[in-house]
Order: C-alpha cells, then sequence, then structure tokens
C-alpha cells in the first residue's frame, strides 16, 4: 500500500513540472511573435498641418485683435495747431462782415480749409506710426466722429434758410465737440477732454448776443485748437 502511494506521488510532480515548465516556455515564445506585430495605427493616415500655416493664422488673429483694442493715435497734433491759426483768422474776418450771407460764406470756406488740413495731416501721422485709417481703430474713430458733423451740416443748411444765423455758433461748437468725444473713446485720452471743452463752449456760445459768437469760435476752434494740438504733438507725436 505504500509502495503504491510512493508511485503515485513521483507520477503526480514529474506531471507537475512538465506542466510548469511547458507553460512558462510556451507563453515565453509567445512574446517575440506579440512584438513582431509593432504598434496599433489607424488605417487611415492623416496629412500633417503645416507649421507655417498654423503660424499664420496664430499671428492673423494676435494682429487683427491687438487692431480691434488699440488706439487711434494719428489724431494731427501740429496739424491741430494749423487748424487752429485758420480758424483765428477765419473769426477775425467774419467778425468784420455786415451781412449774414457773407459772414456764413467765411465759416463755410474755413471749414473746408480745416478738412483740407485734417486730413493730410492724419494720413501722415498714420503711415509714420504704420496704422491705418479705414481699419481697426480708424475706422472705428470715423465712423464715430461723421454723425455729428453730418448732422451739422444738415442743421446749418436749415438755420440759416430760416435766418437763425445766431443760433449756428453754438450749434457747430457743440456738434464738432461732441463729435470729437465721441470718436475720442477710441483714441487717447486728451482728445474726448478737447471734446468735452467745445462742447461748454458752444453751450454757453447759445445764449450771448450774436455780436459775441465769433469770439466763442474763436477761443474753441482757435485757441482750444492749438492748446491741445500742441499737447497731442509733443505727447503722442506730430
Amino acid at each position: 500500500m505504500a509502495a503504491i502511494r510512493s508511485e503515485n506521488s513521483v507520477l503526480l510532480a514529474g506531471l507537475l513540472c512538465r506542466t510548469k515548465y511547458l507553460t512558462a516556455i510556451r507563453d515565453f515564445a509567445i512574446l517575440p511573435a506579440m512584438a513582431l506585430l509593432g504598434p496599433l495605427r489607424s488605417s487611415a493616415s492623416r496629412a500633417p498641418i503645416p507649421i507655417d500655416a498654423r503660424a499664420a493664422d496664430h499671428l492673423r488673429y494676435i494682429r487683427e485683435t491687438m487692431e480691434r483694442a488699440g488706439e487711434f493715435t494719428a489724431v494731427p497734433g501740429w496739424g491741430g495747431v494749423a487748424m487752429g491759426v485758420t480758424a483765428l483768422v477765419a473769426a477775425y474776418f467774419a467778425s468784420r462782415q455786415l451781412t449774414p450771407e457773407r459772414w456764413l460764406s467765411i465759416w463755410l470756406i474755413e471749414a473746408f480749409v480745416a478738412v483740407a488740413i485734417a486730413a493730410p495731416a492724419s494720413a501722415t501721422k498714420a503711415h509714420r506710426a504704420n496704422a491705418k485709417l479705414l481699419s481697426g481703430p480708424g475706422r472705428k474713430f470715423l465712423l464715430s466722429f461723421a454723425p455729428p458733423v453730418v448732422v451739422g451740416g444738415l442743421l446749418t443748411f436749415a438755420l440759416a434758410h430760416a435766418g437763425l444765423h445766431a443760433l449756428l455758433p453754438g450749434m457747430w461748437l457743440l456738434l464738432y465737440g461732441a463729435a470729437i468725444v465721441t470718436a475720442g473713446s477710441f483714441s487717447v485720452r486728451v482728445v474726448p477732454i478737447m471734446g468735452l471743452c467745445l462742447m461748454l463752449l458752444g453751450a454757453a456760445a447759445l445764449f450771448v448776443p450774436r455780436h459775441m459768437g465769433d469770439l466763442f469760435m474763436g477761443f474753441g476752434f482757435g485757441f482750444v485748437q492749438i492748446g491741445f494740438g500742441i499737447w497731442i504733438a509733443q505727447r503722442y507725436g506730430g
């Protein structure tokens, strides 16, 4: 009986040994086959995106963002001084006119002269600053400046046709100042301050005698424009 048990133990030990080592060898043999399979890859290969194309898109986005958030600094400084000087000359000659029609003609000529000075001065300053007048902050400045000026032109025709020339100085100062305040929100801080000063002068000019209108416009379109023009030229160039 003992001999049978001993024989069974020997057989069981041999079977376990054979199972252990053969299984280990078989599992070890599978590893090289798995290594030969390589990493899993997508069947549809994707074409890489060129780095230069993505960089160009990023630079374009950054540039457009800076343009939208930037300030319009092409407000003419020395050009504003020249506009102020011509306004003082216009105030002097207008005050010596005997008829409202000739008085109005002097100031309309001055308006065209001021535009002829401001437009090239702004374009030159924008070119030096590598900025654009018709895009970004420049476009916003012009779109905000234009509506009060257009309203001023229409009211000038209406008031002059009705013979209410005495109201024109106050109206001009108010609307020109309003145009500078609204447009100045896209420019440096000193610009809307100048517009506010012109509006205050315009409000006062509405309640003064007619012969004092040229005095108020000479002070507003002349001295205020000259003073702030010098400030802008010294602090922000040209």
